[in-house]
């Protein structure tokens, strides 16, 4: 399967200001490129790149001032079969996870552990251990949450989110992951593109999208709370403990976002 994919922002600066990103494809679906989807400038600036500490591909400028437009567009390709799904995934003992996957199990800016942990356990003690607790905590999170796009704050935090019912996609995998944390399994967070393909109409606007991944019987497996359903073309971009880890552009100074566009549709093959 072909799927082209991309995006075009317009932010607005009034002086020189610095900005980091991660707009690419991961690395671990770089091999799997047709076209590659590098970052361009309007007006033209210097790009310097960078691995940060969990593996992602980062970008650093400084827009000149005035408008600054960030665009690609690429194609890459897909085996088109839907997210994976493991019932007999087991949960480990701490004292049997991986050394990497330990800092996934703290509270961090977004999830706080500490504040939620006596209603996650509360709301999931009983439920099946392994791939049965962390869908249970998917299906409450799924149906707790009230999805609004007009209700949109950045600096919304999971127990923020818990406590008000409602929020973005963001907000739905840092609720998640919280909670599969509280119930001492490592819980990362995923920003990327999510696909409609195979889905039936209307479709909504596209936009970059969050999940998470989970560490379950010896690998990392995908779980979406915001839509709770395997999906076919999902584009991961970069990985981290929560989205103040993989911010898609952080700029160092005041900013505007103008112009926002992403798109994501299968090609002929």
């Amino acid at each position: 399967m072909r799927i082209r994919f991309g995006y075009d922002m317009t932010y607005h600066t009034q002086r020189p200001t610095p900005m980091v990103g991660m707009l690419n494809v991961h690395y671990s679906r770089a091999g799997q490129l047709e076209s590659q989807d590098f970052l361009t400038t309007e007006p033209q600036v210097p790009i310097s790149t960078y691995h940060d500490s969990f593996g992602n591909f980062c970008f650093r400028l400084v827009a000149p001032g005035g408008d600054i437009r960030f665009h690609a567009d690429a194609v890459i390709h897909d085996s088109g079969a839907v997210d994976p799904v493991n019932l007999n995934a087991i949960q480990h003992e701490i004292a049997d996870l991986p050394d990497d996957a330990m800092q996934f199990l703290l509270g961090s800016r977004y999830c706080e552990t500490d504040i939620l942990s006596q209603e996650a356990w509360r709301l999931f003690e009983n439920a099946p251990t392994g791939w049965g607790r962390v869908q249970a905590i998917c299906d409450y999170v799924h149906n707790y949450l009230r999805f609004n796009y007009q209700d949109c704050d950045p600096t919304r935090t999971a127990a923020q989110a818990y406590n008000k019912g409602v929020g973005v996609c963001r907000d739905f995998a840092h609720l998640a992951i919280a909670f599969t944390r509280c119930m001492n399994i490592p819980a990362r967070y995923c920003t990327g593109y999510i696909s409609d393909i195979g889905l039936p109409p209307p479709y909504s606007d596209q936009d970059f999208c969050a999940w998470m991944e989970v560490y379950l019987g010896g690998q990392w497996w995908t779980f979406d709370p915001r839509n709770n359903a395997p999906r076919v073309g999902r584009i991961l971009m970069a990985r981290g403990r929560d989205a103040a880890d993989v911010p898609l552009v952080q700029t160092f100074g005041p900013h505007m976002l103008r112009h926002f566009q992403v798109w994501m549709e299968q090609l002929p093959d």
